[in-house]
C-alpha cells in the first residue's frame, strides 16, 4: 500500500464486524469507507503536491484543526449549560464529568468571549449576570 493510502486507511477505518445495523449493510459500509480512502488519498495527495507539504503533516493540521473546533464547541455548550439554562444552570459535577474535565476546569473552561459567542447565536442573554472574573474574558 502506498503511505498516502495507508494515511487514509488510518483516517477512515474500516467498520467491525458487529457495528454496522442493521447487519446486511455491513458490505454497503465497508464499500462507502473504501470510497472514502480513495478521495481522501486523492485530496491529500493534491493537497500536498499544491502546497508542497508532507500528507502526514497536512493530516494532523487537519486533525488538530478540528480538534480546536471541538474544544470550542465544548466551552460554548458548558457556557450555555452554566449561564443559558432555565433558571438553574446545570451541575458542576455532571458537565465535568460529560466533559472529560474536572470541576475546577468547567469553571475555568470558558469565559466571557464564549458567552458572547452563545448569546449571539442564539439570540438571548444568559440567565443570570456574570460575576466579575479574574480571566479578562478568554
Amino acid at each position: 500500500m502506498h503511505p498516502i493510502e495507508e494515511l487514509a486507511a488510518l483516517r477512515n477505518p474500516m467498520p467491525e464486524p458487529d457495528t454496522v445495523t442493521p447487519e446486511d449493510c455491513y458490505a454497503d459500509a465497508c464499500d462507502q469507507v473504501l470510497e472514502q480512502r480513495k478521495n481522501d488519498a486523492l485530496g491529500l495527495e493534491a493537497a500536498g503536491e499544491e502546497l508542497k507539504t508532507d500528507p502526514l503533516l497536512l493530516a494532523l493540521d487537519d486533525l488538530k484543526a478540528k480538534k480546536e473546533a471541538v474544544d470550542a464547541q465544548i466551552r460554548q455548550l458548558l457556557a450555555w449549560g452554566r449561564e443559558f439554562h432555565g433558571s438553574r444552570p446545570y451541575g458542576l459535577e455532571e458537565l465535568a464529568r460529560r466533559a472529560g474535565y474536572g470541576i475546577s476546569g468547567v469553571r475555568t473552561a470558558y469565559g466571557d468571549t464564549e458567552i458572547r459567542q452563545v448569546a449571539a447565536q442564539i439570540g438571548r442573554q444568559p440567565n443570570r449576570p456574570r460575576r466579575e472574573s479574574t480571566k479578562g474574558g478568554r
